[in-house]
């Protein structure tokens, strides 16, 4: 019976969610045509509470004392499934962008959006002059003041666990000199799976944890900077696995 009315739930959730989107993407593509989307990330944020609200999840933030909203960053988050964006859009209290797969781009309306917000492509085949246009896109991002969330699992997770980390955006917070801030999405596996459609009310907690400093790390230093990130923002998430 529960798991009927959850089916159920769904469907419905479902629906509204995707009637919202459909609704409310195009004329956001439509503001940033003509304004500096700068101007209206007010409405963005709006945006995606009301995704997060339809999608039956409760919102709660925890900031590390140090964290500073008017400082650009670089986010390193775990991945876990397609709400993920907007939940951190919701939690994070700057202007902050993506590393979006290239592939991203192309599809219908939801490419579009991620093109005139500003996000930063990320080659699906990762030649020479590709990877030239990433880091160029990167620094123009963080030169206007823009903090930039990347997932380094590069993969939604199949099981909860947070998986292994990939170099590059450590390589780019290394070489830009951008401190790092880890976080934690804990509750967002409970919420919805990869690979399922079914979506369970849940309460998802975003943390924010300590800033680390990168400005003078050499290039050798970052393997131990990414695991140390790595078991940061993994051990809320193994406790929340254990309980």
């Amino acid at each position: 019976m529960r798991r009927a009315w959850l089916a159920v739930r769904s469907a419905l959730v479902w629906t509204i969610s995707l009637l919202h989107f459909g609704i409310t993407v195009p004329v956001l593509i439509g503001l940033a045509i003509f304004l500096d989307p700068r101007k209206h990330d007010w409405l963005q944020r709006a945006f995606c509470r009301r995704i997060v609200f339809f999608a039956g999840a409760k919102l709660e933030v925890r900031r590390a004392s140090d964290f500073d909203p008017q400082r650009t960053c670089i986010f390193i988050a775990n991945h876990v499934n397609l709400f993920d964006p907007f939940v951190l859009y919701c939690a994070i209290p700057q202007l902050v962008r993506g590393w979006e797969l290239e592939s991203h781009f192309r599809i219908p309306v939801y490419g579009r959006l991620m093109k005139r917000f500003g996000n930063v492509p990320v080659p699906d085949v990762r030649r020479p002059s590709d990877l030239k246009r990433m880091w160029r896109k990167t620094r123009d991002a963080v030169d206007g003041g823009t903090s930039l969330i990347i997932f380094p699992e590069a993969r939604r997770t199949r099981d909860g666990r947070v998986g292994q980390f990939q170099d590059g955006g450590f390589r780019v917070a290394q070489q830009l000199g951008l401190p790092i801030v880890p976080v934690s999405l804990v509750g967002s596996f409970q919420h919805h799976r990869t690979g399922h459609w079914m979506l369970r009310p849940a309460k998802i907690t975003v943390y924010l944890h300590g800033t680390i400093e990168t400005n003078g790390m050499s290039k050798e230093e970052v393997p131990a900077l990414r695991e140390r990130v790595r078991k940061i923002v993994a051990a809320p998430i193994e406790q929340r696995l254990r309980e």
